[in-house]
């Protein structure tokens, strides 16, 4: 929207809002709501709430006990997730100038990052970590609306009932525990009002669902996914090994041998993993037999050698999918895609074998574009806005339910 529609749109929101001050002052105002034209009944609902709570003058969020709620974002699964996009929600604050926050299901704000300017602005009214946006607190804003309806939701400038987020446009969308379909709090993206932008609510449904798919599952006490025995592998879009159940600390380089060994059962040679893991860097053999050692001593000894392999039972994702594209079943790959293999690596053969995981989920996926499947895959891949066109096109104008879902990743993506 231009920018002189907007400031169009800001003064006339001023007006009903003061109108609707006048009208909240009067003794015989009851039974005579505000209904302007410019103004959703949402807002006015939340208004008419925030006014017995808030006082007009409020100049900052009040704040709950900073340890307190590092101590519980910690303890959180929410934790789990944000660390696990957090590169994801850094850039998207960044190259769009955005505060990101995270709320728990009391509206307040766990985590947050903001873009260079927008980090100042939320810093002076306590849009912070310890924050409290509930309506009761700050009154109308997205994230308390996200909370209390449970859908996502935009307020912009003087729709907000403090004074001092008049500046400000925030899309919310909430977050829910995938195992129990629980609201468990919101996702929040913030910036000044003359940057609105019609995509922006569903960017911020789009980081939502993202975040949601990287929560573990089983429950909210747990910090960890439930795995079973032996070693599991999660490979795609992390770098993560369990062993019994147990998560295991591993370096960059050792979570790089462990996923080459999964992906060679039948084990590899000091010169093959040298070169798989390698390539034409000059790394010294040795080098690469203390890696091997000090991973062998984190798997108990359960790594054996001449040839190098894995000595246990392995469940890996990215043999998961692997299997799934040779069997062609594109609904079990993309269940268990979850982006790059090994992110951030500079192992060839795991770069190759990415690439290759990538480009057969995805040629699936076009070639079978069912709509809930590929608003699965959006999640994990959601720039990748050629399959969820095909999606669309393949589903014309019949009713799905995963057809607004897709419309928020292709307008994200775009």
């Amino acid at each position: 929207m231009a920018t002189k529609g907007l400031k169009g749109r800001r003064s006339a929101l001023e007006r009903a809002r003061s109108a609707w001050a006048e009208r909240a002052d009067r003794p015989d105002r009851l039974g005579t709501r505000s209904h302007a034209s410019d103004v959703p009944d949402t807002i006015v609902d939340s208004w008419d709430r925030s006014a017995g709570h808030v006082p007009e003058g409020v100049t900052e969020a009040p704040m709950a006990d900073p340890d307190q709620t590092r101590a519980e974002f910690e303890d959180s699964p929410l934790h789990v997730a944000v660390g696990n996009i957090s590169s994801e929600l850094r850039r998207a604050a960044e190259d769009g100038d955005l505060v990101v926050a995270i709320t728990d299901r009391d509206t307040r704000i766990l985590w947050t990052y903001g873009g260079r300017v927008m980090r100042r602005k939320a810093e002076r009214v306590n849009f912070v970590a310890g924050g409290r946006w509930d309506e009761e607190s700050v009154g109308t804003n997205a994230l308390s609306l996200a909370q209390r309806t449970g859908r996502t939701q935009t307020v912009f400038s003087a729709e907000h009932y403090a004074p001092i987020v008049h500046n400000w446009v925030c899309w919310a969308a909430p977050v829910h525990d995938p195992t129990t379909g629980e609201q468990i709090g919101v996702l929040d993206l913030s910036t000044t009002w003359d940057r609105t932008h019609p995509i922006g609510a569903a960017t911020a449904t789009a980081l939502a669902a993202l975040l949601e798919r990287e929560i573990p599952r089983g429950g909210l006490a747990g910090a960890a996914p439930r795995v079973g025995s032996g070693l599991t592998l999660r490979i795609l879009g992390a770098a993560e090994a369990h062993l019994d159940g147990t998560r295991l600390l591993l370096t960059r380089r050792q979570s790089e041998i462990i996923a080459l060994l999964a992906l060679h059962p039948e084990g590899l040679t000091l010169d093959a993993l040298h070169a798989a893991l390698y390539g034409d860097a000059r790394v010294s053999a040795s080098t690469l037999k203390a890696e091997v050692s000090h991973l062998r001593q984190a798997l108990g000894g359960r790594l054996a050698s001449r040839p190098y392999r894995l000595d246990l039972r392995v469940t890996c994702d990215a043999v998961t999918v692997m299997e799934a594209v040779r069997a062609r079943d594109v609904e079990r790959a993309v269940e268990h895609y979850g982006g790059d293999l090994v992110p951030g690596t500079d192992s060839p053969e795991l770069t190759s074998t990415g690439e290759y995981l990538a480009v057969a989920v995805r040629e699936s996926l076009l070639a079978d574009p069912r709509p809930d499947v590929v608003a699965r895959y959006a999640r994990a891949v959601p720039w990748d806005t050629e399959v969820v066109e095909r999606a669309l096109a393949v589903l014309g104008d019949r009713p799905h339910p995963a057809r607004a879902e897709l419309a928020a990743h292709l307008a994200a993506g775009r």
